[in-house]
């Protein structure tokens, strides 16, 4: 992989040229270091650090100051990847001014190149009113898990012609409210296909066909360190939760049996200066 960063003109070109893009999440720097290393074209901080890292039920109740938190981490660790900030549950809903005041945060304070936020024809003049600001704004249709409750839960969306045809209607308006690129999440894979094929921005899929322009997964869902439930769409390409366990445990064993530190983990004082320091210390 080169060195040039990432940029909106380079995620068009790929599409132009049937070249899938990449998209991981990640969420501090080490792990942001590691995905750009790997060549991951665009690193999402997603609204998942809520379930994920910080321990909450679900997105729902992750602040603005704690994204801003994770994205100024992960930007120290990329210098390739495009690194995207998603807004969190109620920063964008109240009102176009405040939604534009808190995506700018995600540029200014936390050095993202673009945001993301999820909804469909209710967020188009909101999208359009952040790029006219010069805000870069990445769309979510389908499955939006910060409102899946008015969805019926967490499952897959447009299996009916009516809401298949809807999403669709709504990538469009996207589109030309001027969002760069769109996160698909799972939805039937003809359906990930064909919204793929009609729009010009490249599409992202999660759980929606390898028909899209790209693929995203969630960081700790691919290398397999457990966070809970795990969708039908995951695949795990490592087992590091388990790893992590056996390692720890190792640890554990070693410092209760004293066979950590061993000689070669400790340092060394001179004999003389040993014998002085008892001289010095009386006994009690």
């Amino acid at each position: 992989m080169g060195t040039t960063r990432v940029e909106i003109g380079t995620l068009r070109q790929m599409k132009q040229e049937k070249l899938p893009i990449t998209m991981v999440t990640a969420y501090d720097t080490p792990t942001a270091r590691l995905l750009d290393e790997a060549g991951v074209d665009t690193v999402l901080v997603g609204d998942s650090a809520a379930n994920v890292v910080l321990g909450y039920p679900d997105t729902v109740p992750v602040t603005m100051d704690e994204m801003i938190h994770h994205t100024r981490a992960v930007s120290r660790g990329l210098k390739r990847a495009m690194l995207i900030g998603d807004m969190p549950f109620m920063s964008y809903n109240i009102n176009t001014d405040k939604a534009k005041e808190n995506a700018g945060r995600f540029l200014k304070e936390a050095f993202a190149a673009a945001i993301k936020l999820e909804g469909g024809d209710w967020v188009v003049d909101v999208v359009a009113a952040m790029v006219k600001a010069g805000i870069p704004v990445v769309g979510h249709l389908g499955l939006t898990p910060q409102t899946a409750s008015l969805l019926g839960g967490y499952r897959v969306q447009g299996r009916s012609a009516q809401s298949a045809r809807k999403i669709y209607q709504d990538a469009l308006a996207l589109e030309q409210a001027g969002a760069f690129m769109l996160v698909l999440e799972c939805v039937p894979h003809r359906l990930g296909a064909l919204i793929s094929s009609r729009l010009s921005i490249p599409v992202i899929g999660i759980g929606a066909g390898n028909g899209t322009d790209g693929q995203v997964l969630v960081f700790h869902d691919l290398i397999g360190i457990d966070a809970g439930f795990t969708p039908k769409f995951v695949k795990r390409y490592a087992a590091v939760g388990q790893l992590i366990r056996e390692a720890v445990g190792q640890y554990c064993q070693e410092v209760r049996e004293r066979a950590f530190p061993a000689p070669e983990h400790s340092f060394e004082i001179p004999d003389e200066e040993f014998a002085a320091l008892e001289q010095a210390i009386p006994p009690r």
